[in-house]
Parts: structure tokens; sequence; C-alpha cells
């Protein structure tokens, strides 16, 4: 009796020792690999795990690069199978007759309650299939995160990452690594059923594509958010909650809106929650670039807990009477969801706005969902607007009409929608159409991310180099700003009030503002983000601000534009009450009259916030190349200083160095005039003022006869470019467009100061 107990115990025993090794033993190694493409496959596998918020450690980028780089590629496919097996969930086989077999991989099977976690698949491809990978379970839902969820088995919530930076498909490399995605309702041991094939009828015999996995799912506890502002008043913030691993929580993947899935941080109000399991977790929080970014540790135990964030301001400009606002932001499209939610809806938008300290936010329906977003439209405030914060739909002409020509931001509209059509079918193909409309109505309009079509080989502001003009940029507004259109009350206004700035090189946006300028033209500039398409990061991260005496109103905000009663940029630095002399920017036409040559007083607040230490690599990088605009380009060598500069005419003529600590300081200058010009200031390429134009002896701006000429032959290279996009029913509105265009350019260099 005592032998047959220890026969048991042994019995045991070895059973125990074998699933501990069958859990930890090595996949099968895969040899004769060609290194090149799998060092791609690596690299987008790599970034495919930072994008989702879940990103290798240090030390595991580091070794895969070492493997990477040896000269012995039979050695260094062997290091890269080493390094990433043990992260496996599963083993993927596909056999020469495309069967797939699938065996389970050694890393820990771990879930968390109500999140997602990403494992590794190895996937050995002897077929050389190129088909997608695809997975399915039995215990898997497609709403398997909705509470209402109630049956028992479908706990799961499964996906494979076949999207970018992946690809879709497998590339039929005998070996690569892919990425699949579950996510648990329910906290304790939960027993799972995966399977995998690469088409219909690719699954092995005898049930070998299925494997099942027993998961430890943690469970998540609630951590309640106080959120204060720097006043000590509940506010909301944005978040950036990782792990001791570095993985981004909630999980990126799978996430539904008010959290987006291509973001590493959420929104949350004062008195919100997430919900964590146990554990240490690095908290970064801020509200916006007007804030200074915190970190913190904090850990959640076995129980629900509170935390107090409180935020940190560097600097208030709405103290000062400057409002914050982005005209270029999109609720569908691009990185947002598009199937089947058609987008996000006002409360998604408005909470994105409020975590960022963002005044005004112009919701622009576009091409994509427009048929849906459109219902939003209101000629109003959205409903969900809480003062200050200002949210308003209105119209990006984009993906359909005059797209091609430029596209167009419509604000302040009193209807969306062009006569002739309830969508975007029958829109104008001329810009100068779609403006005249708007402007009848009283909007406020301008081309959209302005340096596309405009770019230019060199760095030099101003450039005489005539761009390309085949984008979708600020291209027809070298015509359009030539032309005058019937406002509201049918008397001619400009048919351009603004381009936008901010989103695109700035060499490239503000080159053709400035030769416009210099002819004399009075169009202003607006910051814009271009969320989530340009930038997908945050909105905001292109602001205007707008000088107003009264209440915050949108109409008002945007007037302001139209006035040039505001400056743009990062939010990193700001330029306050410039004036030059006494005349106020935005002020009274933004007119200083002289009655002859004299030297001018131009003044103004201004602050600036670098970090001590430089973000590496960022000031090095070529203007062409993200971010655009950004406070780190302008710092000088390795000090904390940058530059403010006084333009006359485009060029820099006076330089003050400022500490960008952050605190608010008067600069002033003393410029010559000696004929008509516009002055503006500007931190490059962090914040620019919009101009005061200072009229001598009563005569108009002409201040560089090669300004008209690059002006002139930006006309023409346009109107080759966008001819063939023009239907018979607008050729000839284009064809005078243009011709007008011309005959007032050659006007403007007869009257023009030689350079």
């Amino acid at each position: 009796m005592q032998t047959s107990y220890f026969l048991r115990k042994i019995t045991i025993l070895a059973i125990f020792i074998f699933a501990q090794v069958a859990h930890t033993q090595t996949l099968p190694e895969v040899r004769d690999v060609d290194l090149q493409p799998l060092k791609a496959q690596i690299q987008r596998l790599v970034q495919a795990k930072d994008y989702l918020g879940d990103p290798f450690s240090s030390d595991v980028k580091k070794r895969l690069n070492q493997a990477l780089d040896q000269m012995d590629a039979a050695e260094a496919v062997a290091d890269v199978q080493r390094i990433l097996d043990g992260q496996c969930l599963v083993d993927v086989h596909i056999n020469p007759e495309s069967r797939v077999k699938v065996n389970a991989g050694p890393a820990k099977r771990e879930l968390v309650e109500q999140g997602w976690r990403n494992f590794l698949v190895k996937v050995r491809n002897q077929a050389g299939v190129t088909a997608e990978l695809r997975a399915s379970s039995p215990n898997a839902h497609p709403h398997a995160g909705s509470p209402q969820r109630q049956i028992v088995d479908r706990w799961l919530g499964l996906a494979v990452h076949n999207a970018q930076p992946l690809t879709k498909t497998l590339s039929g490399l005998a070996l690569e690594y892919r990425i699949v995605q579950l996510y648990s309702r329910d906290a304790g041991k939960r027993d799972a059923k995966l399977s995998f094939d690469v088409g219909q009828g690719t699954q092995d015999l005898g049930f070998r594509n299925e494997v099942s996995l027993l998961f430890d799912c943690q469970p998540a506890h609630s951590l309640r958010l106080k959120v204060l502002d720097e006043n000590g008043k509940p506010t909301t913030a944005g978040f950036e909650i990782r792990d001791r691993f570095g993985r981004v929580y909630p999980s990126q993947a799978k996430r539904l809106a008010p959290d987006f899935h291509f973001h590493p941080q959420i929104y949350r109000a004062d008195g919100e929650h997430v919900k964590l399991p146990s554990g240490t977790y690095t908290v970064r929080f801020y509200r916006g670039p007007e804030s200074v970014p915190q970190s913190r540790t904090i850990t959640v135990a076995d129980a629900d807990t509170t935390e107090t964030f409180k935020v940190q301001r560097w600097i208030d400009p709405a103290l000062m009477g400057w409002w914050s606002g982005d005209h270029h932001i999109h609720a569908a499209g691009c990185a947002h969801y598009t199937n089947p939610t058609e987008g996000v809806h006002a409360p998604d938008m408005m909470r994105h706005c409020l975590g960022e300290d963002l005044k005004v936010g112009a919701n622009l329906t576009w091409g994509p969902c427009f048929d849906y977003q459109k219902q939003f439209f209101t000629g109003k405030d959205d409903l969900v607007s809480q003062f200050p914060y200002l949210l308003r739909y209105d119209v990006e002409v984009s993906g359909f009409g005059s797209h091609q020509s430029g596209h167009l931001c419509l604000l302040r509209l009193r209807e969306q929608m062009f006569p002739g059509g309830d969508s975007k079918h029958h829109w104008p193909k001329l810009c100068l159409n779609t403006l005249r409309w708007a402007k009848r109505q009283g909007a406020l309009v301008g081309p959209a991310h302005s340096g596309w079509g405009l770019n230019q080989t060199g760095s030099t502001l101003p450039t005489y180099e005539v761009p390309p003009f085949n984008g979708i940029g600020a291209n027809e507004y070298i015509a359009d700003v030539t032309h005058m259109v019937p406002g509201p009350d049918g008397k001619p206004v400009p048919a351009v009030d603004f381009i936008s700035t901010v989103d695109t090189p700035y060499v490239w946006e503000l080159n053709i503002w400035y030769h416009t300028l210099n002819c004399g033209f009075r169009t202003r500039i607006s910051g814009e983000t271009d969320f989530p398409c340009i930038y997908g990061e945050r909105v905001g991260l292109g602001r205007s601000y707008v000088k107003l005496d009264g209440r915050l109103t949108y109409n008002d905000w945007c007037e302001g534009i139209r006035a040039g009663r505001n400056y743009v940029g990062d939010g990193r630095s700001h330029l306050i009450d410039f004036q030059v002399n006494n005349t106020q920017m935005g002020v009274d036409g933004s007119e200083l009259r002289l009655a002859k040559a004299d030297t001018v007083l131009v003044t103004a607040k201004v602050a600036a916030r670098l970090n001590a230490e430089p973000i590496p690599g960022l000031a090095k990088r070529s203007y062409a190349q993200k971010p655009y605009w950004h406070i780190e380009r302008a710092r000088i060598d390795d000090t904390r200083k940058v530059p403010v500069e006084v333009l006359v005419n485009g060029y820099p003529i006076a330089k003050q160095e400022i500490v960008a600590d952050g605190e608010l300081r008067d600069v002033a200058f003393e410029v010559p005039i000696e004929f008509s010009s516009w002055v503006a200031l500007r931190i490059l390429p962090s914040s620019h003022t919009n101009p005061v134009f200072v009229l001598v002896d009563g005569k108009p701006i002409r201040a560089s006869k090669r300004s008209a000429e690059w002006c002139l032959a930006g006309v023409k290279k346009c109107r080759s470019q966008k001819r063939r996009f023009m239907g018979a029913d607008e050729i000839a509105d284009f064809n005078a467009a243009y011709d007008h265009a011309e005959k007032t350019y050659r006007r403007i260099i007869a009257e023009s100061v030689t350079d």
C-alpha cells in the first residue's frame, strides 16, 4: 500500500514536470530564411507593437537589432527565433499543401479583465501562402466587451492585427511573426479554444488547427480620478497610463469612443474612473500645450481606490483675452472609426477639446461619412458646448467638389449644402465658385493644409522657386486671392479670408503668404491640426489665439481671424498684444499710416517654454519632416533660448533672444520703414503673428516686384495643373478667374518696388 502511495506521488510529480517542460519548451526552428525580408518584417512587427501601446522592452529591441545586424544570416535567423518564440501564444504551421496546424506556444497565458492583451504568433509557412491569417473561437463574440453580453462561454474578444504597420496578408516568407489580440470580459480562470486558418479548406485534419488554452484573467479594480485644474477646480485632462512593461492602459486595441485606438492617452473628467489590474503604473498627465506634463507612479492594490491629479499650467492666454481654437478637426475619416460607427459623435470630440484645453473646436464634415455626419450641422454651437469651450460643425471641401484645386475650410456657415443636391456629389470644381457661395452667407473661408502642392527644394524663406502647384493645399489660392466677391449685403469682400498654417512644412505655408502680402493682399493666417489626418496625436496641435474684448462666441472668434486679431502656433510659445506704434494687430484694419518714411516702435509680450534638455534629434530633422511646427526647432544650439524676430515684408530685420522658461516678457524693437510695408513677429517655427500694415504717404503695399513676378508665374503653373479637373460647365469660369489673376499680377508688377 505504501508502494502504491509512492508510485502515485511519483506519477503526479512526473505529470507536473512534463506539463512544465511542455509549457516552456522551445518552438520548432525555421531555417533557410532570407534575412533581408525577415528583417523588414521584424521592423514592422516592432512598429506595430509600439502602435498598439504594447511595445517590446528596450532590451528585446536591442537584442533584435543586434541579431539582425549579424553578417551570418543563418545565425541571425536563429537568434531572432530565440528572442521572440518565448512571447508566442501559438505556433502556426502551414504545410506544403497549405494545411494549417496549431500548437501552444510558451507565452504566459495571462489576460486582464475588461482589457486587451497582445501576443505573438509564430508562422512557419512551408507553402509560401500569401493569404490573410484568420483566427476564430467559439468563446469569442464581436461584442465580448459589452456589459449586455450574458452568455457564459462567450467571454473572449479575439482579433488578428492584420493592419498597418503590418501587412494585411502573410508575406509568403517561410518565417514571420504576427500579433493576435485577446480581450477578457471576466476575471478568473477561463478556457478558450483558438482556431487559425488561411482560407476556407486550409484547416488540417483531426482538429489540428485548434488549440485549447487555459488563461488566468487578472481582476481589474476601479481607479477613481480626482482631476483638478491649477486653481483646484474640477476639470478634464489627458492621462497616459503604462505598466512596468510599458504597456498602455486601457489597451489601445479595439478601443471605443470616446477613447481613440490611435492614442496612448485617454481623457477623463473629475470623478470618472479607469479599471486596472493590481500593479504599479506610471501615469503621465497634462492639459494641452499650456500645461506642464507631469508623471508619477501609483500602485493599484486589490481594491478600488482614488488618486488626485492637479494640472500645472505655465501660461493662460485666456486670462489676457486670447482664446485658443483649432479650425480644422474631423469626427470621421482617416484614423477614426469608419465602420460600423461612421466616425464619432460630438460628445467624443468635446471631451478631447476639454482635455487639451482647446476653447474653440471647428468640427469639419468632409468626404468620409459625409452623409452620416451632415446630420450634426446646425449652424449653431453644438449642444455639448460648455462655456468657455465651444464645438461647432462646419464643412471642409475635401474628397468632393473643388478639392483637386485645394481643400477649403468653410467656417461660420448658415447652410452647409451647396444648392442643387443633398450630398457631396454636386459641388463646384472651381474653388472660387464655392467661395462665392460661402461668402454670400457670411462664412469665414480659406484653404486647408496650405503647404501641400507648394513644395520647395530649399529652406530659404521667402524663396523665389516656383512650386509645382500639384497638391491639395493653397494652390488655387494664388488666383482666388486676387478676387472680390459679393458678401451677405451684396458689397464686395475678399474671396479668401485666411490660409491655414501649422500642419504642413512652414516654408511651404508661409512662402506663398509672404509673397501675396508683398503684393498688397491682406489674407490672414489661422492655425489648424487637420485631426486626425495630418496629425492624429491630439486636437489643437495647431492653434489660433484670437483676442476678444467681450464674451467668447464662435462667430466673434471667426471674425477675429478675418480681422487678423490672432497669432498662430503650437501653443508652446506666445506673442501677446503685438502692435506697431499704437496700432494693435487686428484693430481698425491693422493699419498704421505714416506721412513719410520713418522709424516705428514694435512691441509685444512674449513667452515660450522649452524643456531644460533638448528632445534628441528633433531640431536636426528636415523642416519637411514632422512635427513641422515645434518650439524645439527654434532652440538656439543647446541653450534654453529662442529668437523673437521682427519681419518687414517677409524678411527678418531684427532679433531678440529670450529664455524659454515660460515667463512672459516685454520686447521692443525700433524698425525703419522706407515705403508701405507689412510688419509681423515670429518665433519660427513655433508661433507667428498676423501683420500690421504700415502705409507710407497713403500708397498701397507693393513691396517686391520679385514677389509679384513669383505670383504671376504661380498662377500660370497652377492654371496648367488644375485645368484638367474642370468640368465643361465651369471651364469658362475657370478661364475667367485665371485671366483676372494674371491681369492683376501684371498690374502689381508694374506698380511694385524693384528688389
